[in-house]
């Protein structure tokens, strides 16, 4: 895999952040036989108000060698043109795409298209399996939420999204769509490339780039002893690239006319990876480049009580916006509440 590296980018703190923790000393251990060699690194980065310190970056490359490198030009050398795949299909998906993702939508084929998508991944990423025990879980989820960089209709990020609704992992995700305005700087500024899927363990100081070295992770760390099926580390050009041609381009760019300052508060998603309707939203919270809160609530989910109790049902896509103090399913309506709420006329 040919790879791109641009240079670091120091951010300004937040305001009222207050100084980092301090770096702890003592040896950082390997992961996993199962991973590819760590280079280890510290670094006290802040991301949306939160201390988060990355010790370990996964340099090579592994086992799924078809990732692509999502990348910019060389910030400090002014290199040419990102060479990865997405690169060169964004442009054509987009001649064959809805046009302006606030418009009037055909919902018919919106839904359509989002059924085949998820019949392309139908094994993966529409249940847990960490299993109950007389209605209780019996593996604790981590005590932080893992911070996921990725952008929806990337085929890589979106098997790790499939290993986070299987294990029942709760989420930050920060979308870093073509054209980002804040993320994308981030994950250079943290990893040192700008290459997705990027994940950061706060629970344990470990990030990594690669989505088979990051489902590895994720099972070893967080599965019970569980191993990821085949289809979560690789997939075939139907199941894996389907789903991003099939949406013609959604959640891959920034809509123009999104809102270049971030809202104080991060919003709350309950969704499951392969759902349908969850998708279209997850898509236009990535054109809006609007980080949120993921709450997988997948087939046998601990969390499919908690979404009981907010909203009288079990269905997705449900939001929560602690801006505006919004709380809505149907995602048709939620879609015309992101659009009109973080619009740059809003």
């Amino acid at each position: 895999m040919s790879s791109f590296t641009s240079g670091t980018h120091p951010l300004s703190s937040p305001r009222n952040l207050g100084p980092p923790p301090p770096v702890s000393g003592g040896k950082i251990q390997s992961l996993s036989p199962r991973l590819s060699s760590i280079h280890l690194r510290r670094r006290e980065s802040p991301i949306n108000g939160k201390w988060v310190r990355p010790k370990t970056r996964s340099q090579a490359k592994s086992a799924d060698s078809d990732d692509p490198v999502i990348s910019a030009p060389n910030a400090q050398g002014g290199g040419g043109p990102s060479t990865s795949f997405l690169s060169v299909l964004c442009p054509l998906l987009k001649l064959f795409s809805g046009g302006d993702p606030s418009g009037q939508r055909n919902d018919a084929l919106e839904v359509a298209t989002s059924s085949v998508s998820t019949l392309a991944r139908l094994p993966w990423g529409s249940r847990s399996v960490i299993n109950l025990k007389d209605g209780e879980i019996t593996v604790p989820g981590p005590p932080r939420p893992l911070q996921l960089f990725e952008f929806e209709a990337c085929p890589f990020c979106r098997r790790v999204r499939e290993a986070m609704t299987e294990l029942d992992l709760s989420v930050e995700v920060y979308p870093c769509p073509k054209g980002s305005v804040r993320h994308r700087e981030l994950v250079r500024s943290l990893g040192g490339k700008e290459q997705f899927p990027f994940l950061i363990d706060p629970n344990t100081g470990v990030s990594i780039y690669e989505s088979s070295d990051i489902v590895n992770y994720l099972f070893e760390k967080y599965g019970n002893g569980k191993n990821p099926s085949a289809g979560l580390l690789q997939s075939t050009l139907f199941t894996g690239w389907m789903p991003t041609i099939l949406r013609a381009g959604r959640g891959m760019t920034l809509w123009e006319k999104a809102r270049r300052d971030q809202p104080p508060g991060m919003l709350e998603l309950f969704s499951y990876e392969n759902n349908p309707y969850a998708r279209i939203v997850r898509e236009a919270l990535c054109e809006l480049e609007l980080p949120y809160i993921l709450q997988n609530v997948g087939e046998g989910s601990r969390r499919e009580k908690i979404l009981m109790d907010l909203s009288g049902s079990k269905e997705v896509p449900f939001i929560i916006d602690p801006n505006t103090g919004t709380k809505m399913g149907d995602y048709k309506k939620i879609l015309d509440y992101l659009f009109q709420t973080y619009s740059s006329a809003a």
